[in-house]
């Protein structure tokens, strides 16, 4: 009787543990980076878990001036979610609470700010930009990042999370495997095809061009480069992604610097597709991306100015003008 009792205090501490690993797994890692920052700000606010509408009330109206409207309903998340896994009352479920956030959203709300989406003509730039400075490791570096990037349609962590393990390279081009994305949490894995150009500009030539220079042949395709032109055993931080780009943009003299990100890659190829004409099920698929909604806006974006019903009406107008 003793064993079976110790044996069944066991079996339940493993299985908490194991019910531990799964909770935690069901939430990406800046999911929870993120949540653990919202509370955080609210604890430094004064404010103390459990808590209730009341309080909340009080917390989004005396910091709605500092935070937009987004950023509040991210913390209300956070506190949300702390509530209902300790089997708490959820104080957000409050009709004052979406009341009040409704107000803050008009009053205060604006335009979210979108990153500049790079046509092709941009990329081109940056490419002869890039060849024009002195040969170097970063140089190669740099071209292979920017190119993979658009083409692939990545997100920026998942272009500098790309080991070369996760690299097949075949005749037509180069097979490159997330082992995890945004929208592959469960990890079943995605692969992006880029093929050869065969043209002067190569994604997949300048990727191979990197990896030999730089002389990777395991971990991390896109390795830091300190300013010795030296190559360090460590992948780039996802920011660093942004910076190379606004570097990049102020050499070639864009005028919309501030506003260029990592989305500029992934967002200016679905929109310059758009703009070929490019199908929306090859759109989604390179891009990856499960909501169709979200391609279909950056299809409008990308074709806002031929499909027009104004761009169509000046050409019956130029048609009327001539026959008269």
């Amino acid at each position: 009787m003793t064993k079976e009792i110790v044996q069944n205090s066991t079996d339940i501490v493993t299985n908490n543990e194991k019910l531990r690993v799964f909770l935690q797994a069901s939430t990406s890692e800046n999911t929870r980076r993120s949540y653990r920052s919202a509370i955080r700000q609210f604890e430094r606010w004064g404010g103390m878990l459990p808590c209730n509408a009341s309080i909340l009330v009080q917390y989004i109206v005396s910091r709605s001036q500092e935070l937009s409207p987004q950023t509040l309903s991210l913390h209300l998340t956070a506190i949300k979610q702390w509530h209902v896994y300790q089997g708490i009352h959820d104080p957000t479920a409050d009709p004052l609470i979406r009341k009040t956030m409704e107000g803050i959203r008009r009053v205060t709300g604006k335009p979210q700010v979108k990153a500049q989406a790079l046509r092709l003509e941009h990329i081109a730039q940056m490419v002869a930009c890039l060849k024009r400075r002195d040969e170097s490791k970063k140089q190669f570096r740099d071209l292979a990042l920017i190119l993979i990037g658009y083409f692939g349609a990545f997100r920026r962590s998942e272009l500098v999370g790309i080991s070369v393990e996760d690299l097949t390279f075949e005749p037509e081009g180069v097979l490159i495997r997330l082992p995890k994305s945004k929208t592959d949490q469960t990890g079943s894995g995605i692969v992006k095809a880029i093929p050869y150009s065969g043209k002067a500009i190569c994604p997949v030539k300048s990727l191979e061009q990197w990896l030999h220079c730089a002389g990777i042949s395991e971990g991390s395709v896109f390795c830091s480069v300190n300013r010795w032109d030296q190559i360090q055993p460590r992948a780039l931080i996802p920011s660093a992604v942004n910076d190379l780009l606004k570097s990049i943009g102020r050499e070639c003299e864009f005028d919309f610097v501030p506003n260029l990100s990592s989305h500029s890659l992934r967002r200016g190829m679905s929109t310059s597709a758009a703009r070929e004409n490019i199908s929306f099920e090859l759109i989604k698929k390179q891009g990856g991306w499960k909501n169709d909604a979200t391609v279909w806006e950056y299809i409008d974006e990308g074709r806002q100015f031929t499909d027009n019903a104004s761009g169509q009406l000046m050409d019956v107008l130029n048609e009327i003008s001539v026959k008269d």
